[in-house]
């Protein structure tokens, strides 16, 4: 690998001693990058057995609040995923003068709206590892926990020309709220807005697109940071927008109605519910509640914060979801 400066004009700062990263050769087996976009750090796990001349899915992964890549990664184990399924991933950085607790500015009007601010910045990652990699274009998913889920929600609904699915967990809806006290209310309550309405604006964000926004919705049902009621809000969200995405009128040919329900339980542990949504012989959405289950990702690596063992495997649940999925 090489290495050189990179220079970020976005602040007017000099950020000196970037890695590079390049495809022109394979990169070693299972190994961490580290690289720069605007003024935002990112880590891309290269797995092992990475090709140059093979084209992998991409997997976006946000961290929540209080968390960074590395500790994500260690959370849901999502590196040892990509090696075993053959996939990259990319986890962006919050950065700390951006917001102390190290939370995604989800709430912000700027970092709801495409080619601005927060979201912006992550697909310009996006297209940086695309430059430098073999990537399906096909086959790039994003996901994330906590606050990093509600900008998964704002990424899916204003590039969904670029993600193929997503993942909301322990999240909430796109623009459940635009302002910090409207979060702190949505977050112990539920948004005051209807998703159906969030639903159109998800669709007019991406441009009004022809195409449906799969998504996967993963909530604990005594999630003591974000009511469950969220969850249930995303889900519906998405569903509207996929109603819009179809055939671009909203006339129920996507319904919030789930089409199968299915109960199951970790030996041990937790049970849990999934309510699938299909439609023309495509999952678009699927909601899993999770019993008992707090502000976690489930199935975590219990040396991390925010770890549910007792769960199902959150990241195989997440990856199960989204290989389902192929954008045209």
């Amino acid at each position: 690998m090489k290495r050189n400066a990179v220079t970020c004009s976005r602040t007017g700062l000099l950020l000196l001693a970037v890695l590079t990263l390049t495809a022109a050769a394979p990169a070693r087996a299972g190994t961490w990058v580290h690289g720069i976009e605007g003024t935002r750090g990112f880590q891309l796990w290269v797995p092992t057995g990475y090709q140059a001349d093979t084209p992998l899915p991409l997997v976006v992964a946000l961290h929540g609040c209080f968390q960074n890549p590395s500790q994500f990664a260690g959370l849901s184990r999502l590196n040892e995923k990509a090696d075993a399924e053959k996939f990259l991933v990319l986890y962006p950085n919050q950065a700390t003068f951006a917001n102390p607790t190290q939370c995604w500015n989800f709430m912000l009007v700027l970092n709801q709206t495409r080619d601005h601010g927060e979201p912006a910045l992550v697909v310009g990652m996006v297209e940086q590892v695309k430059r430098h990699y073999a990537v399906d274009a096909r086959r790039i998913y994003v996901g994330g926990v906590s606050s990093g889920a509600v900008l998964t929600g704002t990424l899916l609904a204003c590039y969904s020309d670029v993600f193929a699915a997503g993942m909301i967990g322990a999240g909430a809806m796109y623009k459940a709220a635009t302002t910090i006290s409207g979060t702190g209310f949505a977050m112990l309550f539920g948004s005051i807005y209807h998703p159906d309405d969030r639903g159109r604006d998800a669709w007019e964000c991406s441009g009004r697109p022809r195409h449906t926004a799969p998504v996967l919705v993963v909530h604990g049902t005594k999630d003591s940071v974000v009511n469950i009621v969220n969850g249930r809000q995303a889900t519906r969200q998405f569903l509207q927008t996929s109603d819009y995405g179809d055939d671009s009128v909203a006339n129920d040919s996507i319904r919030p109605v789930a089409t199968q329900v299915t109960r199951a339980s970790v030996p041990g542990g937790r049970a849990y519910t999934v309510d699938d949504y299909v439609y023309g012989g495509s999952l678009v959405a699927r909601h899993i509640e999770i019993q008992g289950m707090d502000h976690a990702w489930p199935g975590g690596d219990s040396r991390y914060p925010f770890a549910d063992p007792s769960g199902p495997d959150g990241t195989s649940i997440m990856w199960d979801f989204f290989r389902q999925h192929t954008r045209n």
